[in-house]
């Protein structure tokens, strides 16, 4: 049973790396992506594109993005977020966030001088002792940690790796509970890491998703504590038990017990914990000692298909509920769960079972009908289904649910399905999708925000803020959905953490 069964009792090292190249031209993970990065638009051949064509789409994401940072660069430049309506911005970690997590995306779209800008930022600016107390350690790895790592990998200046350094050795100390598992809060200037006051539980997505930033760093530096840390997290759930291979969404960072007889989901709390489990396979290069990963993913869905996967009436959209209390099921799906599409299309093209691919297909669809079903053409951030063969909807959305806060995890699947399967249907439902932020999110003279009630055409009611991952993963998904160059990221060489980080994959270890 290898939801129950112990991993090997040492699992080897990461491999360390192959010596990055200092030059382009020069073979390695970073030349490959330096090689790729050239102009995604022809030179001069703009004004002789249609409308439908995806490099034209392509530039219009690029407008977009330099809209987003303009707003970045008036109104919060080097603060964590920007509030474009208010024309203010907002300090939630205290290091740059959007700054740093918007790196990667802005060399990728080629933005050569908001780079610079940004990168003098890092160098002369960016300061991890930060006396907060409560810290999220999840969130500043996948964003910050993730965000210079990739920004590393994509520049080859070593300014990124250096913070990325000094950022791990303030987050170790998170990482000492009793049990392996990280405590959920860290204060970065004294190292004291904790629970959340209002619980002694962590939610399960975010314990259990920071591996593939920690080895990454630990096989660019050779410091081993990093990858030691990721690994015992991965045994500790691994050992854990469960139900079909699912997980609830809490569980004690101090014993390691997850919270049986708790809601099972795929959506907040839940998500990331199945993405990371095949991502951490891919990553390794499927070494064998890594092995056990796979089995959980493939344990997971299976539990996905038995307990989670419903049909909706009249017109039988299948989606992905919840198990509340572990028992009952609830026909409620986050927009979150939208990611699931996306990870077992990529898991399929890394050796995974051919029907995952077909569920990725029809949850894919179900996804994009959230979106197509509401005023606006923007989908809430929860959607019911219904189940009875008398309904006449196949979806309601709750008043509390209404609001659109930007998210990716629609448009990241659907880049994962353009790029495995080459159905240009994926590119045309993300136009729609794309059209529909620029008409209800985008303000002046710069910016774009949330909204309030996506079922409201003539008063969706725009909101101040604006999230760190509208740039780094909305936007970065967008453009390479619309990108004609697989050979940009290529999926068999690159995976992509939490935050749409590109991260390399390892040649494959025994």
């Amino acid at each position: 049973d290898p939801t129950s069964a112990s991993p090997p009792p040492e699992l080897p090292k990461p491999p360390r790396p192959p010596a990055l190249p200092d030059a382009p031209g020069v073979a390695g993970p970073a030349a490959g992506v330096a090689a790729s990065r050239r102009s995604p638009l022809p030179a001069g051949s703009l004004g002789r594109l249609s409308e439908t064509s995806p490099s034209r789409r392509q530039l219009a994401v690029l407008e977009a993005m330099q809209h987003s940072w303009k707003a970045y660069e008036l109104y919060a430049w080097g603060k964590d977020e920007v509030h474009p309506l208010s024309k203010s911005s907002a300090v939630w970690m205290g290091a740059g966030l959007t700054l740093i997590d918007s790196l990667d995306t802005l060399m990728i779209m080629g933005m050569s001088q908001q780079v610079a800008k940004a990168r003098e930022w890092v160098a002369t600016q960016l300061n991890f002792d930060v006396d907060k107390p409560h810290t999220n350690v999840f969130e500043t790895t996948i964003r910050l940690l993730g965000g210079l790592l990739s920004a590393y990998h994509l520049s080859n200046d070593s300014i990124y790796l250096d913070r990325a350094l000094q950022l791990g050795e303030r987050l170790l100390p998170a990482f000492s509970s009793p049990s392996g598992l990280p405590y959920s809060d860290i204060n970065l200037h004294t190292g004291q890491a904790s629970n959340p006051v209002w619980t002694v539980e962590s939610s399960t997505s975010e314990v259990s998703s920071v591996q593939l930033e920690l080895r990454e760093l630990s096989r660019l530096t050779g410091r081993p504590e990093f990858a030691d840390a990721a690994d015992r997290i991965s045994r500790v759930l691994h050992s854990a038990d469960k139900k079909d291979g699912l997980v609830p969404i809490y569980v004690n960072s101090v014993t390691g017990r997850l919270h049986n007889g708790g809601t099972v989901s795929l959506g907040a709390r839940g998500d990331s914990y199945y993405e990371y489990l095949i991502k951490q396979f891919v990553q390794a290069g499927k070494s064998r000692s890594f092995e056990y990963l796979r089995d959980d993913w493939l344990a997971a869905m299976d539990g996905v298909a038995k307990h989670l996967v419903r049909e909706s009436q009249p017109h039988r959209f299948k989606f992905v509920g919840e198990l509340l209390g572990g028992t009952t099921f609830s026909p409620k799906m986050d927009h979150l769960v939208c990611f699931l599409p996306g990870a077992l299309a990529y898991g399929f093209l890394h050796g995974m079972p051919r029907e995952h691919l077909r569920l990725a297909e029809q949850l894919m669809r179900t996804c994009y009908i959230t979106y197509t079903t509401t005023a606006t053409g923007l989908a809430p951030e929860i959607t019911h289904f219904n189940t009875d063969a008398a309904s006449v909807a196949d979806t309601y959305v709750k008043p509390l649910d209404r609001h659109n806060i930007q998210r990716p995890e629609t448009v990241e699947s659907l880049f994962y399905m353009w790029r495995v399967t080459g159905d240009r249907k994926y590119q045309d439902w993300g136009w729609a999708i794309f059209q529909a932020f620029e008409k209800y999110t985008k303000v002046q003279p710069a910016g774009y925000v949330s909204i309030s009630d996506v079922t409201n055409a003539r008063n969706p009611g725009k909101r101040t803020k604006c999230e760190s991952f509208w740039f780094a993963e909305t936007l970065k998904y967008f453009f390479l959905l619309f990108s004609e160059d697989n050979d940009l990221l290529p999926l068999d060489k690159w995976l992509f953490n939490t935050e749409a980080h590109p991260l390399p994959i390892w040649p494959r270890q025994p």
